[in-house]
Order: structure tokens, then C-alpha cells, then sequence
């Protein structure tokens, strides 16, 4: 009897060790998987101002050359951003993802994949940060890209103020 209370006890005390090693390590998992989320999200801090000297395509939206500024969306996980013109006259909404240069971009700069004479907006990145955001291409660009060879366009931009 003493022995069979001994051994009750000792398997309750394994039950509650594994379930606490458990939770614990269930609580670790979620704290590792937020602090991996917010260090891979690419964020434009504040707004990047541009001069593109060509028309271009935003997501599915067709701009003329001028003075744009483009920014992340509140409350989009950064995964949409905006780019207006100067007098906020044109805007267009498209869809992002992160990405990563090659080597870390000395100067902000906005590239574009060029098919033929058409330009489309394909990642911004911001000075010293290797991460940045890669635009979602649209059907038109993935159509004129079947066509056409594709080249790039880098533009430099820079923070507002």
C-alpha cells in the first residue's frame, strides 16, 4: 500500500514536470516566432520621396513621370503600400513582400524591371538595410514579361526632410 501511494505520487509529479516543460516550451515557441516576425518584416521607416523620370506601372496602376512618395499603410501587417504624387493629384495602392539586396544599398533606392520601354515598380529598399519589399507583380507585367527580355531600372530616392 505504502509502495502504491509512493508510486502514484512520483507518476503525478512526472505528469506535472512534462505538462510545465510543455507549456514552457510552448511559450517559447510563440515568443521565438514574434521576435522572427518583426526582425524579417521589411519596413520603409516613414515615407521615401522619389523623382521617377519615366511613365511606370504600381500594381495594377499606370503613373507618369513626376515627384511620387511612397510609404507603408497602417494596419496592413506591411504588406501594402502607397505611392502619391507630390500634390497627392495620383495614388495607387500594391501589395509587397519582403526582400533581400544582394548587398547592403548605400543610398535608398526604388528599382524597377523593365520590359521593352515599360517600366514596373519591383522592390524599394532603404539605405543600410539589407531587407526591403519587393512588389507583388500584376497579370500585365507577368504578360508583357512572356514577351518582352527583362532588364532593371534603379532610381535613388530619399527620406522626407
Amino acid at each position: 500500500m505504502f509502495t502504491e501511494a509512493i508510486s502514484r505520487a512520483r507518476t503525478s509529479h512526472r505528469w506535472r514536470t512534462r505538462t510545465r516543460n510543455l507549456l514552457l516550451l510552448f511559450i517559447a515557441l510563440v515568443f521565438t516566432t514574434a521576435i522572427y516576425q518583426a526582425e524579417t518584416h521589411a519596413q520603409i521607416i516613414g515615407g521615401l520621396e522619389v523623382t521617377i523620370p519615366f511613365q511606370f506601372h504600381a500594381g495594377d496602376a499606370k503613373l507618369p513621370p513626376g515627384k511620387y512618395m511612397i510609404r507603408t499603410l497602417d494596419n496592413t501587417d506591411l504588406t501594402i503600400m502607397e505611392i502619391s504624387s507630390e500634390d497627392k493629384a495620383i495614388s495607387a495602392l500594391f501589395e509587397v513582400r519582403d526582400a533581400e539586396a544582394n548587398t547592403t544599398p548605400a543610398k535608398s533606392e526604388i528599382i524597377f524591371n523593365k520590359y521593352g520601354n515599360r517600366y514596373f515598380l519591383a522592390k524599394l529598399f532603404d539605405e543600410a538595410n539589407p531587407n526591403g519589399s519587393a512588389v507583388s507583380k500584376s497579370r500585365y507585367e507577368k504578360k508583357v514579361g512572356q514577351a518582352a527580355t527583362e532588364a532593371q531600372a534603379h532610381v535613388p530616392a530619399h527620406h522626407r526632410g
